[in-house]
């Protein structure tokens, strides 16, 4: 246990980030994993607005720090991958 005051404020800090964090990450993921089921239920206007709400929930963590930038177009570019095929079998 840290017996110095800045180091006693630092803990403190780092576990209100760490929290912070993870309800910015777990939330992404959260619109990611909707989005893929929208996409398989094969319902495309569904899937276009899940995938809007999880490149918004993407953005949103790479912006914060979250997650790194390419992390987050990464994800991005894979539920798009498949929103584009699905897309491209509804025709």
């Amino acid at each position: 246990m840290a017996n110095i005051k800045s180091a006693i404020k630092r803990n403190k800090q780092n576990e209100k980030r760490r929290l912070q964090n993870l309800e910015f990450r777990s939330s992404a993921r959260g619109y990611v994993k909707k989005a893929n089921l929208a996409i398989q239920s094969g319902d495309v206007e569904k899937a276009r607005a899940a995938y809007r709400a999880a490149a918004s929930a993407l953005d949103k963590a790479a912006e914060k720090g979250v997650i790194h930038k390419n992390n987050a177009a990464r994800r991005k570019g894979a539920v798009m991958r498949k929103l584009a095929a699905l897309e491209k079998s509804k025709i």
